[in-house]
């Protein structure tokens, strides 16, 4: 086992070139603060952007790092929006309380289902992983009593922040409450995935047959890390429904499965920062294209996801990687002509 991890320092490198402590988090939040100055009319989108980049980042965990394929995604993050919902209902409406149903809610449905997804593999578990989501999605859809049905599960309100930032209508303390915890998370999953655990977890996906002969437990690792995804996507669905103040159908939705692996894929699925700058692209073309042609926007994200995978197979971070190693090489090559 530790010669199989250790074989994997290599693909581990972003931790050693941040000097200093939590800069990856400073700049993201330094990117969100000059957007939301910037751009003070669309509070409402850049709050769904970071609610988004938070999912995304739970199914880079699952996927990118653990070699997971799930398409299931969604079953997780609208666990946590009906938690959420459902608590500010009918227990608190504290936001906090509402965060935490939502972490809970969304590991343990990963928990209850990756207990027996992950048994499978390949096609198979893509396909389980749908039809979980379905199943959860239906089971919501007949309990219109509790959850509100089609019509969504709504009424219900949330206490200001902390009982000083209140949620107000323009979304403003909802996208610095959404902000923060989105930067919390990926420090945490940061240090995760750099940790001993983080090594072990590629491992699994690079050679889970030789971790076994090993000695490690695959079927442990893999679940664990499907759990903390399940955990990091049921509070970005919490987020969700306390910011809107709704928890709908949409939430379980498929299509939302497959959106966010677009953004995954979009972004690059080797580094957590590839889930945060496909999803920007992501939404941005969205929001533009659908503004434009709202019947046939779909045609400008397919074109953009096959031009992607053609040149860049590792995503627009590969991208902005080879633009800063050819600056490098090419300042290198400056100071050696001096």
């Amino acid at each position: 086992m530790n010669t199989l991890a250790s074989s994997l320092a290599p693909a581990a490198p972003a931790a050693r070139r941040w000097r200093v402590p939590l800069l990856p988090e400073a700049f993201i939040g330094l990117v969100a603060l000059g957007a939301y100055w910037l751009f003070t009319d669309d509070v409402g989108l850049l709050t769904n952007m970071v609610i988004m980049s938070m999912l995304a980042l739970s199914l880079n965990l699952v996927l990118g790092q653990a070699g997971i394929a799930s398409m299931g995604q969604a079953a997780l993050y609208g666990a946590g929006a009906y938690a959420a919902g459902l608590l500010a209902l009918h227990v608190s409406p504290s936001p906090l309380l509402g965060l935490g149903s939502g972490v809970l809610a969304g590991a343990l449905v990963a928990g209850l289902s990756g207990a027996v997804l992950l048994r499978a593999h390949g096609l198979t578990l893509v396909m389980l992983t749908i039809a979980t989501a379905q199943l959860l999605l239906e089971l919501v859809n007949w309990r219109r009593d509790l959850t509100g049905g089609d019509d969504g599960l709504s009424g219900f309100s949330i206490d200001p922040l902390f009982g000083v930032f209140e949620f107000d209508f323009m979304g403003h303390t909802g996208f610095f409450y959404a902000l923060a915890v989105l930067l919390l998370v990926h420090a945490a999953l940061r240090a995760l995935v750099d940790s001993p655990f983080g090594l072990t977890t590629r491992a699994v996906r690079l050679d889970a047959g030789r971790v076994e002969s090993l000695g490690g437990r695959v079927y442990a690792q893999r679940l664990t890390v499907y759990v903390v995804g399940g955990a990091v996507a049921g509070a970005a669905g919490a987020l969700s429904a306390q910011t809107t103040k709704v928890a709908s159908l949409s939430t379980l939705d498929f299509h939302l499965s497959a959106a966010v692996l677009i953004m995954v894929v979009l972004g690059g699925t080797r580094r957590l920062t590839g889930a945060l700058l496909g999803t920007v692209a992501y939404m941005l073309i969205h929001h533009i294209a659908s503004g434009l042609n709202p019947h046939h926007w779909l045609l400008v994200i397919g074109v953009l996801l096959v031009g992607v995978m053609l040149v860049l197979p590792g995503g627009l971070l590969d991208a902005w990687e080879r633009l800063v190693a050819l600056a490098r090489r090419d300042k290198e090559a400056r100071h050696g002509n001096h």
